[in-house]
């Protein structure tokens, strides 16, 4: 332990003023106090340091010591992380629990993945043999579905001089020594990282790929992409939550990293006992094998809260240079940006829009620029994904958090309330939602899907465009003085939304729908349209044009059609081209 120590001046809940810290750095992480609570270096002014704390400050007195660890707010990175549940500052839940009940006790110390565990370790490197930062030199089965790769810590290279042979292992022992010049570094199974550093890479790529989700109107509409961000702002009951979990449950991300940042305890403790219950769809098992979750709810100290987004994109990172794909979802980057306003305005510091600091539109650029398709040190291509979830009081969109959000990420998914109250889920509103990344992922989804499938999504958007303003004129003058081509837009338009757009968890072919039954899906539907509208400029009236019975198999076809479909859409183009084709003809006759 460092001998250097300061003696506390003043205390203000999180934060804490120190005397004869000159000697101490930026950023540092230290212990507060008798109890050693976990604070980190804010600020220096001479001798006065300014430290926030990640505990309950209750009881801390004035003279106190405030003692170094040498080292800045740290997470170590090993075996052991996937499918634990931790506090924001990777402390796991379950041994909070068994030390001290219920409630986190103050001073319970910087505990983290646990060291002694022993783990079935194979070493892929031979003695002799040159390594190189990030470079793989054994693994660990970490769970049934994710293989732990070992890695060279970033900055260290050298020559194998010792390698442990395959066996039993605890996280604490050597399994291999470099030498690099005169200098030895001993390799664990873990490593240790600042979470307010990016970990480095070799490249940052192009982004060519999307995730994959199986909820149409995010896959089709409004795409993200691996190594993307995305956003999710909504008020109260829009079912931020809901989407996330959807998201995070049925995405072709490799490993998923769950952020509950300041979220009320009762949504928390819901996400603690459905997600070790949720199967995953590829494996058949349980999806905790490969989810990490990070719960820091609204009760919990509020600068762990500003923390804990830092603790859960390192960890991303971590296993994104091992090739995985990793997505996060931060849920919701407004209780972080709270915590933010509430430790600036007792650091005393000048407000601005809204009381949040000046510094939060680069706060949030920082949290989402770590985001990236790249190629790692290890010459893997993955990618780190966030999902942010944004919670405007109100649903005011306007807000500086969400307005700043939106300037940060290319996929912004604006839930409405209109559309969660009429139980229209996912309540993302296709006006005012949009993706950056159509234009990118248009020739991925010509040569994986089908070649119109962009210009479809682009031709109902249309639709669902004149729709929105032909009911400006229907809530003055009603639906019956338009003309019949206009009066048909409304209704393919609700075929679009309650056919395609809304879509039911709980179905078992609806919950997940794979990209070809979405792209046969919406061929039916653009078919339906142009069968209609050719007939209607024959002048064929559009009471005979609407047939219930058409309009209502294509409306259910999510439903009827299964997943794993043969003929089916095939049928029904027939029978939607031969009804139209026998009023045509009696129309005629």
């Amino acid at each position: 332990m460092d001998e250097r120590f300061g003696v506390i001046a003043y205390i203000n809940g999180p934060v804490i003023k120190a005397n004869r810290m000159d000697r101490f750095k930026m950023r540092e992480m230290v212990t507060v106090g008798e109890k050693r609570l976990i604070g980190e270096v804010i600020s220096i002014d001479g001798e006065v340091g300014t430290i926030q704390v990640y505990e309950e400050t209750t009881g801390l007195k004035i003279g106190e010591k405030v003692n170094s660890t040498g080292k800045p707010l740290s997470v170590k990175l090993g075996p052991g992380i996937i499918g634990n549940i931790f506090d924001g500052i990777q402390r796991p839940l379950n041994y909070i629990f068994e030390k001290s009940g219920s409630f986190i006790a103050e001073g319970i110390g910087l505990a983290s993945i646990n060291l002694s565990k022993k783990w079935d370790v194979v070493i892929t490197a031979n003695k002799e043999q040159r390594l190189t930062e990030g470079q793989v030199f054994g693994f660990v089965q970490e769970t049934p579905l994710v293989k732990h790769y070992l890695m060279v810590p970033p900055g260290v290279n050298g020559v194998v001089e010792y390698k442990s042979e395959n066996g039993n292992y605890s996280m604490d022992e050597v399994l291999l020594k470099l030498r690099d010049g005169k200098v030895s570094h001993e390799l664990k199974m873990y490593q240790e990282w600042p979470v307010r550093e990016p970990r480095p890479v070799r490249e940052r790529k192009p982004i060519s790929k999307p995730l994959i989700t199986g909820q149409r109107v995010i896959d089709t509409f409004f795409p993200i992409a691996k190594g993307g961000t995305a956003a999710i702002p909504g008020g109260f009951g829009t079912g931020k939550t809901m989407t996330q979990h959807q998201l995070a449950k049925w995405s072709d991300a490799d490993i998923i990293v769950y952020i509950g940042c300041g979220e009320r305890g009762n949504e928390m403790t819901e996400v603690l006992e459905d997600f070790p219950k949720l199967i995953d769809p590829e494996s058949g098992l349980p999806l905790m094998n490969r989810t990490i979750l990070i719960a820091n709810t609204s009760n919990m100290p509020v600068a762990a809260r500003e923390a804990s987004i830092y603790t859960g994109i390192t960890i991303a990172e971590y296993y994104r240079d091992m090739g995985y794909n990793v997505a996060v979802m931060a849920d919701s980057t407004s209780r972080w940006a709270e915590a933010l306003r509430e430790i600036s305005g007792r650091l005393e510091e000048m407000p601005a829009e809204e009381g949040y600091p000046a510094y939060l539109p680069s706060r949030l650029a920082e949290f989402y620029e770590r985001a990236g398709y790249v190629e790692s040190l290890s010459g893997q291509e993955a990618s780190v994904t966030i999902i942010g979830a944004v919670s405007p009081a109100g649903g005011d969109f306007s807000e500086p958090v969400t307005q700043n959000t939106k300037r940060f990420v290319t996929t912004f998914l604006g839930l409405d309330k209109k559309l969660a109250y009429a139980r229209h889920y996912p309540a993302i509103n296709w006006l005012n939602s949009y993706s950056g990344y159509v234009s990118t992922l248009e020739n991925w989804f010509k040569k994986e899907v089908a070649k119109d499938m962009m210009s479809l999504r682009g031709d109902m958007l249309k639709i669902l465009q004149e729709e929105s303003k032909l009911l400006e004129i229907v809530k003055l003058v009603g639906e019956d003085v338009l003309p019949d081509e206009q009066r048909l837009v409304l209704e393919i338009a609700k075929v679009i939304k309650i056919g395609y757009l809304q879509q039911n968890a709980y179905h078992k072919d609806d919950t997940y729908v794979p990209l070809k039954k979405q792209y046969m899906m919406l061929k039916v539907i653009n078919n339906l349209y142009l069968y209609s509208k050719e007939a209607i400029k024959k002048g064929i009236p559009i009471s005979k044009v609407r047939n219930n019975e058409i309009y209502s198999n294509v409306m259910k076809m999510k439903y009827t059609i299964p997943n794993q479909y043969r003929d089916e859409f095939e049928k029904m183009e027939m029978e939607i081209r031969d009804y139209f084709k026998n009023i045509m003809i009696a129309y005629e006759g």
